[in-house]
């Protein structure tokens, strides 16, 4: 019994938990959209995933990374889905490395998928179950992206020790690569990025609520687990 972190190749075998997690952006992004009223988040392993999904659900809003495209409604900027209306909606979502390790894990008998600004509540529910044999996956950067190991290190000593200081682990994403991308892409004006995504992605335990996924038919779905 214990705890890994890997990334999402290293991704084998069975788990009993797993928690994916993408700091930078996907994660937040979707804890956002719940915190605005979303029900509920289709997971999809690509673009034309999410487009074919889509096509059966035409009023569902798609998001993905990168800039505005045809066929998808709203970018992965949780400082931008921080002003949508999205009560009763569903959404589908697809980026590079978030949903992609979510997609990964499924089969796991308790899948959560989790950022900074979920990260209490995924601790407290992780404790209220018994688990300590916990698989993190760092989506980022082949399993290497610092703001999601150090997400990944502070949900697994919380669990081993108990409450524990965030603010070393904050400053370590404050710090990592994807930060300065997102920084340097603000300087530069890329759209799909907005200036307050990195403090954004920096709100330890914003909400009260982990994210759960599971297959829903043919979909792998994701909601907002309220956590007391």
């Amino acid at each position: 019994m214990g705890s890994r972190i890997v990334g999402i190749e290293e991704l084998r075998g069975e788990h009993p938990a797993v928690v994916a997690i993408d700091v930078m952006r996907a994660f937040t992004t979707a804890a956002w959209a719940f915190a605005r009223g979303a029900v509920r988040i289709v997971l999809a392993d690509s673009e034309s995933e999410a487009l074919e999904v889509r096509r059966g659900h035409p009023d569902w809003p798609t998001l993905k990374d990168g800039p505005p495209s045809p066929g998808f409604d709203l970018v992965n900027s949780p400082a931008l889905m921080a002003g949508q209306d999205l009560a009763g909606r569903t959404l589908i979502q697809t980026t590079t490395s978030g949903t992609v390790g979510a997609r990964k894990a499924v089969g796991t008998p308790l899948l959560l998928c989790a950022s900074f600004v979920v990260a209490g509540a995924t601790i407290r529910l992780l404790r209220s179950r018994g688990i300590t044999d916990v698989t993190y996956v760092a989506t980022g950067d082949d399993g290497c992206a610092d703001e999601d190991r150090a997400c990944a290190e502070y949900i697994r000593q919380c669990l081993a020790v108990g409450d524990t200081d965030v603010t070393p682990y904050l400053h370590r994403a404050r710090a990592s690569k994807a930060a300065a991308e997102l920084t340097e892409g603000v300087r530069r004006g890329y759209r799909g990025i907005h200036r307050h995504d990195v403090d954004h992605c920096l709100e330890a335990d914003r909400f009260g609520f982990a994210m759960a996924a599971s297959m829903e038919g043919s979909l792998l779905v994701m909601r907002p687990v309220e956590v007391g």
